[in-house]
């Protein structure tokens, strides 16, 4: 099982999304930021640490908004959602093809990745 991190950062009653670029598995879909915890990482350091390589920015790490296993063809993974706030920086697009700011009702208008489903369920719950 590959642990991986997530960051829902939220701008008022919006929240961030990524999409994938081309060159990666599950190309064009979107997702939040983040990406695998190396070996020695806690997970807030992986959060940091993939915050600043894919967007540029450094984010503050908050409380786990939610936490999911799901397996994918080529990888199973334990996806942790931190909520997160930038604390220096703007994002950029590094990494990713596109980067949006929706609201909770505009979900179903984006093809997100699989591990997301119980994750935006849960946002249109809370928000």
């Amino acid at each position: 099982m590959t642990q991986v991190v997530a960051a829902l950062i939220r701008q008022g009653d919006k929240f961030m999304i990524f999409q994938r670029p081309e060159n990666k598995t599950r190309a064009f879909e979107w997702e939040f930021v983040g990406g695998k915890a190396e070996k020695g990482e806690t997970l807030e350091q992986a959060l940091i640490r993939e915050c600043r390589e894919e967007i540029g920015v450094t984010v503050k790490v908050g409380s786990v908004f939610a936490e999911v296993d799901h397996e994918y063809p080529d990888i199973t993974i334990h996806l942790t959602v931190f909520n997160a706030e930038i604390a220096e920086g703007i994002p950029q697009r590094l990494e990713h093809n596109d980067i949006r700011c929706i609201t909770p009702d505009e979900i179903p208008q984006y093809e997100f990745c699989p591990a997301d489903k119980d994750i935006l369920k849960k946002i249109r719950e809370e928000f």
